[in-house]
């Protein structure tokens, strides 16, 4: 039994020496899980480069949306625009058609104020 003790003590001692010196990773070490090696060095490209892509794509979403947001104002400005000049020239057609000599100001409307 003490013989089996020493072995592991050994042993260890010997992993531990290895590792130290750089042995652990030796060049048979790299034949043995070479499959291994180059499928978690894939894995972990394929990680980064689809983090990269999502990052991107978001990205390019939070810019469509402001894009959106910013197309969905100038529709309603150029809507209330129209709207607005549709009233202006109904109201000049129907002065027109009763003949009431009315026309349009071409100055703004201003407050007359009192002191």
């Amino acid at each position: 039994m003490s013989e089996r003790r020493n072995y592991t003590a050994s042993t260890s001692k010997k992993a531990g020496k290895d590792i130290i010196q750089g042995r652990f990773f030796s060049l048979d070490f790299f034949k043995r899980n070479a499959v291994y090696i180059i499928a978690l060095v894939i894995m972990a490209l394929a990680y980064i480069a689809n983090k990269f892509v999502c990052q991107s794509s978001m990205e390019e979403v939070m810019s469509l949306k402001t894009e959106l947001a910013n197309a969905q104002t100038d529709l309603v400005n150029s809507s209330a625009q129209y709207n607005s000049m549709i009233r202006e020239s109904e109201m000049t057609k129907l002065m027109r058609e009763k003949r009431l000599g009315l026309t349009a100001p071409n100055d703004p409307p201003y407050v007359i104020s009192s002191k």
